[in-house]
């Protein structure tokens, strides 16, 4: 926990429901131990989809659709929504959810290796929305960059590992240390890249949004 747990605990308890089925399929993928964006988080897209008002957005990572879909509910109905998935157990399962939300034609499913299908995609994105293997962030960061639209924004979720980050490499336990040193080389990157302007957000797991305000 990155926050005082009391802290958070306080500040998701003014929060507000989501619609209906935003809270079924939250507490769907609870009950099945598939991750999905912290409370906080939720709030924080929310209020950065209402001030960007983007026109298109790219999300890596989408397990079972549920922040897919919630994304979909603060933009505008002309907003399009690629999303790419890999874990073949969930691909229908995120599917499924976008029938029930109503957001079939919205939102778009893309199915494979997210470096192989960004790497496809030529059209850009104003807000791309980052929630996939930690890991490989600082990897997919070129195809992001030349998938941003000027003036666009790069959210990318998780990024302190609960508080390990700060942590030397040999106090983090050694199946973490790779992904302990690519989350440090990617936050580096994020905050020394020219063409970037990117702020650390300690909420949820940790966050970074960066703007994007050059192209050199």
């Amino acid at each position: 926990m990155i926050v005082d747990e009391r802290m958070v605990t306080f500040i998701n308890s003014l929060d507000t429901e989501n619609t209906a089925i935003l809270e079924q399929i939250e507490q769907e993928a609870l009950d099945t131990y598939v991750p999905i964006i912290r409370k906080e988080m939720q709030s924080f897209l929310k209020v950065l989809l209402a001030m960007q008002k983007p026109k298109r957005i790219l999300e890596v990572g989408t397990a079972v659709g549920f922040s897919a879909i919630l994304m979909s509910e603060y933009v505008t109905e002309e907003c399009e929504i690629t999303t790419i998935e890999k874990y073949e157990k969930r691909i229908p399962i995120a599917r499924e959810n976008f029938r029930r939300a109503g957001k079939e034609k919205q939102i778009t499913l893309l199915e494979g290796d997210a470096m192989e299908v960004m790497q496809s995609l030529k059209e850009p994105y104003d807000f791309i929305f980052m929630d996939a293997a930690k890991g490989q962030y600082i990897y997919y960061l070129p195809e992001v960059m030349r998938l941003l639209n000027p003036g666009g924004v790069l959210v990318s979720d998780n990024v302190l590992q609960e508080g390990d980050i700060i942590e030397s490499r040999f106090a983090v336990e050694r199946r973490n240390r790779t992904i302990h040193s690519r989350m440090r080389e990617y936050l580096y990157a994020l905050k020394h890249d020219d063409r970037l302007l990117t702020s650390i957000v300690p909420i949820g797991d940790g966050a970074t949004v960066s703007v994007k305000i050059g192209e050199k």
